[in-house]
């Protein structure tokens, strides 16, 4: 490259760097212990576990599963002045059901969650929601608080980290050619010693960063993505029922009859979960359920089943498009979701290597100023130009 072309590049790694690395160091800090969010959900006692049987209701559990209909009404039960949105099987313990209900079927904050027993049909209790050291390090990551707007901007930061990475491979090779990979000069002052970190560990993790990055620049769009795919192919299919109201609970069919006709459409898929009339990922004419596969890879790609909520049978299975299959894919690559507590614990050190990276930069620019900046960045300029 010539100097001009270095110039620019330089310009560029520089400013997107600076613009982003404030909240790359908030997703960082908060990323961690969300990596391990299961586990430390359990050691603060926020995790609803499965609680023992005594023999005979495990008899009676093993001769008479409970109805799916059954749990649903216990729901109910809990807060009858609440409608259900969407259940499930606990995704680490499937003799648990969870409901999410709220006081209208439409999209809101308003929302409780409870665990049903789905050996027993008793409500074993309430789910932690909007409070905790989890839940304030999820909403920071997710939206800073404010919703599709912090969620959108926190989408822009991870473009301009992209653009970052990209033009610090490309400035990597002319900065760097004189020196062994890997080689950090101990001999020289303490900050060319944490240049030489930072460009080390920059490198490595290079790859982690820019799938972290594109991931989570992909989970900030999920809102507009299944707004649009409603739009898109929703309205079509659903367009019959279009303008009819919410069907009432009384009126509605059996759930149960309804999940195991969408399990006989695809016989190697379980429940992931159930999108009840009325809501974001159903009609008011519908019961969604939406299956999984059986592999770790499999098991984050969703088959939708519209199921009619009157007589509990089958009226469409819409394919995914491969923009929600895109944001399936990257919601549990983001937080390294598919290898276990080994993928858990390599996402963890790379995570902290990015911090020391996103540090050392901040340091970097900090300690030297401005016009000691603008002449080391020629001298280096110059040397990397020089055969």
């Amino acid at each position: 490259m010539g100097a001009p072309a270095i110039r620019a590049w330089s310009w560029v790694h520089k400013w997107t760097s600076l613009i982003c690395t404030l909240f790359m160091l908030l997703l960082c800090l908060t990323g961690l212990p969300l990596i391990f969010h299961h586990e430390i959900s359990h050691w603060l006692g926020d995790d609803i576990e499965a609680p023992a049987l005594t023999a005979e209701q495990a008899a009676q559990a093993g001769r008479t599963p409970v109805n799916l209909d059954d749990l649903a009404a216990a729901a109910r039960a809990r807060y009858p002045d609440r409608v259900i949105q969407f259940a499930g099987p606990n995704e680490d313990d499937d003799r648990l059901w969870w409901f999410t209900m709220t006081p209208t079927p439409a999209p809101t904050d308003d929302f409780k969650s409870i665990a049903v027993d789905a050996r027993t049909g008793q409500v074993v209790g309430d789910y932690k929601v909007g409070e905790g050291f989890m839940d304030l390090m999820l909403r920071l990551h997710v939206d800073l608080f404010v919703g599709l707007p912090g969620k959108l901007f926190l989408g822009l930061m991870g473009l301009l980290l992209l653009v970052a990475l990209i033009s610090g491979v490309v400035l990597y090779a002319p900065f760097m050619r004189k020196l062994a990979f890997g080689d950090v000069r101990r001999d020289r002052s303490t900050r060319v010693q944490w240049l030489d970190l930072h460009n080390l560990l920059g490198i490595v993790t290079l790859v982690w960063c820019f799938v972290v990055g594109a991931t989570g620049m992909i989970n900030t769009w999920a809102d507009l993505l299944v707004k649009y795919w409603q739009y898109d192919q929703l309205s079509t299919v659903l367009a019959p029922y279009k303008d009819e109201p919410v069907i009432p609970v009384d009126q509605r069919g059996s759930l149960q009859q309804a999940m195991d006709n969408a399990l006989r459409q695809a016989t190697d898929m379980k429940v992931s979960f159930i999108a009840f009339p009325g809501t974001a990922y159903s009609s008011p004419h519908h019961h969604t359920v939406f299956l999984k596969g059986a592999t770790p890879l499999k098991s984050k790609l969703l088959s939708p089943m519209l199921m009619d909520a009157r007589t509990s049978t089958l009226t469409v299975a819409p394919e995914l498009p491969w923009y929600l299959t895109a944001l399936l894919v990257s919601q549990p690559l983001h937080f390294g979701d598919y290898g276990g507590m080994p993928m858990k614990v390599l996402w963890a050190l790379l995570d902290l290597a990015t911090l020391v990276v996103l540090g050392s930069g901040v340091y970097l620019w900090v300690r030297k100023p401005q016009g000691a900046r603008t002449r080391a960045a020629t001298a280096a300029l110059q040397e990397a130009l020089q055969e």
